[in-house]
This record gives structure tokens, C-alpha cells and sequence, in this order.
């Protein structure tokens, strides 16, 4: 099966943290491309951040120096630590993969950063 799980979202107000884990299943984990992308209403799905080869990493610039992306190699398990959380960060997160030509999808889940 193909299963991509992202629980850990939740409510949380200006300033604090949140980290979103993300569990992939043996057949579409990635060593080459695992990320982290978001969707606010009324908005396009844009990439926070990913995690690639030897473990380069990329971030949007709304996100550069408050979120960080790692992995857990031997779980098969990638993180988003997302620290100074702004209203602005509100969205539905995704965690993904892309592998053998495709690009898989977690189901999302809600961040909302309000006071």
C-alpha cells in the first residue's frame, strides 16, 4: 500500500512552536525528495520545504530561518519543525514524496496560528 501519515497539526498562538511528523510507507519513502508543502484557503499548494540526496535542503522564503525539515532515515520518517509561527503560516500541510515518476500526498493536516 501507499500511505503517506502527517498527524500533528493543531491551534497554537503567534510565536509558538509546532513540529509535524510524516510516516511513509516502505514503498514510496524517498532518499531522493521527501518535503513538506501547504495550502491556505483560497490559495495555491506552494512547497515549504524538502529534503533531498546527501541532504540538501530548500525553503520558501516565508519560511527561511523559522522552519526546519530532517529525517529519520532508519523510521522512514521526515519532520517539520516550525518555530515563530505566524497568522500568515495557516494552512492545511502536506507531507510528500516523489518517486518513480510521481509525486504522492499525505492527507493533510490543519495548522492554524491565531490569537
Amino acid at each position: 500500500q501507499v500511505q503517506l501519515a502527517e498527524p500533528g497539526g493543531g491551534s497554537v498562538q503567534p510565536g509558538e512552536s509546532l513540529r509535524l511528523p510524516c510516516a511513509a510507507s516502505n514503498n514510496i519513502w524517498s532518499m531522493r525528495n521527501m518535503g513538506w508543502y501547504r495550502q491556505a484557503p483560497g490559495s495555491a499548494r506552494e512547497m515549504v520545504a524538502s529534503i533531498a540526496g546527501g541532504g540538501t535542503t530548500q525553503y520558501a522564503d516565508s519560511v527561511k530561518d523559522r522552519f526546519t525539515i530532517s529525517r529519520d532515515i532508519r523510521k522512514r520518517m521526515v519532520y517539520l519543525q516550525m518555530d515563530s509561527l505566524k497568522p500568515e503560516d495557516t494552512a492545511v500541510y502536506y507531507c510528500s514524496s516523489f518517486k518513480f515518476g510521481q509525486q504522492y500526498w499525505g492527507q493533510g493536516t490543519q495548522v492554524t496560528v491565531s490569537s
